[in-house]
């Protein structure tokens, strides 16, 4: 893998860890509501405002983090318009007696595109909000990812 495509999916997936939760926060028991555009919304401001007290952010940290947060749900609309269900695409690779390697190949190819496409917004948006906290916040974060590892910013 190129290094920089490597460096941009790292940079994608910590600003995902990062906002963990941000488009799939909320009770456990609540997913059965869907996710409208209005319920993204909702959680979208839930968990800036989640993110922000933990972290005591100002007005101008908090609206680097909405930009970030914006992107990344852009990204998420446009992955999922792309490709239709990931699972029934999932399904569909092995649904005969032997794997389909070239499906599963085009796959790939049109999610890195997607990425690649995305990435260098996400990475802008990301590398804003993370510049514009002060050291504190920074350790802050490299804490909270060290120690939940998947985006603990929700219950705890």
């Amino acid at each position: 893998m190129k290094p920089w495509l490597k460096k941009s999916l790292i940079a994608v997936f910590g600003a995902s860890i990062v906002l963990g939760g941000l488009t799939a926060c909320g009770s456990r028991g609540d997913h059965a509501r869907g996710w409208s555009d209005e319920r993204v919304t909702e959680m979208r401001g839930k968990a800036i405002e989640r993110i922000s007290n933990k972290l005591e952010l100002n007005e101008a940290q908090k609206q680097k983090l909405g930009v970030l947060a914006d992107e990344l749900i852009a990204q998420r609309k446009a992955w999922r318009a792309q490709g239709g269900e990931p699972r029934a695409e999932i399904k569909a690779l092995i649904a005969g007696e032997k794997f389909d390697r070239s499906a599963a190949q085009g796959l790939l190819e049109r999610k890195t595109q997607q990425v690649q496409g995305a990435g260098p917004k996400v990475i802008a948006a990301f590398g804003d909000f993370y510049d514009s906290l002060t050291p504190v916040q920074q350790q802050q974060v490299r804490e909270r990812l060290e120690k939940r590892g998947h985006g603990g910013w929700g219950r705890g």
